[in-house]
């Protein structure tokens, strides 16, 4: 046993071994699960990075309307490169736990209602400023004016009051919140000199690296931020994230040297990428979902009967199949799985059912004209054969289903959030609380269903506070049932992220809370 766990470590050692392959080796051979995430935190921090060099990542998900204002970012691109220039209070790692960052500490009073950030001295911004407690309390402002557009808008409305005190920043919540940090550790709250108010696209943080040539929809280039407080982040010299959209491109690149780390790999060729000589493929179960959304305000899916009959009318383990080649899960069309703390596993998957779904359709009483789903490319991998498939069951159900294609360049500014009916995707979230405060609550900016219901909002509250841990599942899994019955949201699969990796890169573990090491691939990597 010996000889074959060390076997394990010096694989691990080498970078040749994933964090799940090496959880799964290890459990295997009768280490507790616990121990074993231990020791391979052990192993993996044994690495000895190696400084210096360029790295470079072809990332699908950017547009020529990409802006460096994290407000904004809803793509991969534009959530990779805010991850590579900012810095935020907190992170969340691999495990679950919580990273600090720029607040060195966070206290909070007995009921949850008030939280105490201390501020890390001597952090530096790209610009040579200092990072106080008042730019920290700016940045969450600018974030609760609803003209910012920002997609933490639901997290940072539950704030009543914001103040600093010396190196302390001080939050006063409307209702407790035991998760706080969590949601603070949200991507677009990169905190900005004076909050990013004066140029919120300035692009100007206190990340690893700081941004010096900036092509929206083609390329952004990074260098070191000589002065970053964390000498274990931000290894090579300079970082540079190429635009590559189309798949047999992006793939290419990766084949060919061009870049080191792509996101997003097809499912249909990942199986022939792994056989390619230096390089690796990285899969990781998590969060991410692929979705089609239904504004509940807007006719006809302003009807539950019409939106419960399409709810009906789509095979979901066919689209597990054929669009992400088993590589994920079946959704139920809340956005929570098992990658969740108290996810409620007795709730009933729902599967396509034709009749019924006819059914709820002649009962919705629609006029019979053509349902108009569109999609393109961009919108997630696939979803113009996944929009095709549930079309066609939908057809066969009664249902008058069409696809419209739209192109990728503007999707996520001009059809997602403002069409009716659309495919989209998301990464997931830290923890429950923040998915369904970014997109579901009633004033959320995000809230891409438009789906507002007072007892789900209720409940979402209670939940915060709530420190009986069965009593918050209770309130979890009630607000499921509310959103799966009710709501706007078909989720018919929760995906996988599969990564493409040169085996020169160093550093890499799994990370489920995002794609591409929830976005710091490029700062945690090293070339080998």
């Amino acid at each position: 046993m010996k000889d074959q766990l060390d076997r394990i470590i010096a694989a691990t050692r080498k970078g040749a071994m994933s964090r799940r392959e090496f959880l799964g080796r290890t459990t295997a051979m009768g280490i507790s699960a616990g121990l074993a995430v231990a020791l391979y935190g052990k192993v993996a921090n044994a690495q000895e990075a190696k400084k210096g060099g360029v790295i470079r990542a072809g990332v699908y998900g950017g547009e020529s309307t990409n802006s460096l204002d994290p407000a904004l970012a809803a793509s991969p691109v534009p959530v990779i490169t805010c991850s590579t220039w900012g810095e935020m209070l907190c992170d969340v790692t691999p495990e679950g736990g919580l990273a600090m960052r720029i607040a060195e500490e966070a206290t909070s009073s007995p009921d949850a209602k008030e939280w105490t950030f201390k501020i890390r001295q001597g952090v530096e911004f790209h610009n040579g400023k200092t990072v106080t407690a008042e730019d920290v309390v700016a940045t969450l402002k600018r974030h609760t004016d609803e003209k910012a557009q920002s997609g933490a808008l639901g997290i940072v409305q539950g704030i009543a009051d914001m103040k600093a005190e010396g190196d302390k920043l001080v939050l006063t919540l409307s209702s407790a919140n035991s998760d706080l940090p969590y949601l603070l550790a949200d991507y677009h709250l990169a905190i900005q000199p004076n909050g990013g108010i004066d140029n919120p696209a300035e692009g100007i943080g206190a990340g690893p690296y700081k941004v010096e040539a900036f092509e929206p929809g083609v390329r952004t280039v990074f260098t070191k931020h000589a002065n970053y407080f964390d000498s274990e982040v931000g290894h090579a010299d300079q970082v540079e994230i190429l635009v590559i959209n189309d798949n047999t491109a992006r793939t290419a690149a990766l084949q060919s040297g061009q870049v080191h780390m792509i996101n997003r790999v097809d499912p249909k060729i990942s199986e022939l990428l792994k056989g390619t000589e230096a390089v690796t493929i990285k899969q990781t179960a998590g969060r991410g979902h692929f979705v089609f959304i239904m504004h509940c305000d807007k006719a006809p899916f302003d009807n539950n009967d019409l939106r419960m009959a399409l709810k009906l009318s789509i095979k979901r383990q066919e689209m597990v199949d054929k669009i992400l080649g088993g590589l994920g899960s079946m959704g139920n069309d809340f956005p929570i799985n098992a990658s969740y703390p108290l996810f409620d596993d007795t709730i009933p998957q729902r599967e396509y059912d034709a009749a019924q779904a006819e059914e709820f359709y002649k009962k919705s009483g629609h006029d019979g004209s053509p349902i108009i789903l569109r999609s393109a490319p961009g919108a997630f991998p696939g979803a113009v054969d996944a929009a095709n498939l549930f079309a066609a069951s939908a057809n066969a159900a009664g249902i008058p289903l069409q696809v419209k294609l739209e192109p990728d360049d503007g999707y996520w500014t001009n059809v997602w959030n403002v069409e009716p009916f659309c495919a989209s995707y998301w990464g997931g979230r830290a923890v429950q609380d923040q998915m369904y405060t970014t997109a579901y609550l009633s004033t959320a900016d995000w809230n891409d269903t438009k789906f507002k219901n007072q007892e789900f909002d209720d409940l979402l509250v209670a939940a915060r506070g709530e420190l009986d841990e069965a009593k918050k599942k209770a309130d979890y899994s009630r607000m499921a049932n509310i959103l799966r019955d009710e709501g706007g949201l078909i989720l018919p699969m929760f995906n996988d992220f599969v990564e493409g990796v040169r085996t020169d890169i160093g550093g890499w573990f799994d990370d489920p809370n995002g794609e591409l090491m929830n976005g710091r691939a490029l700062s945690r990597c090293w070339l080998g």
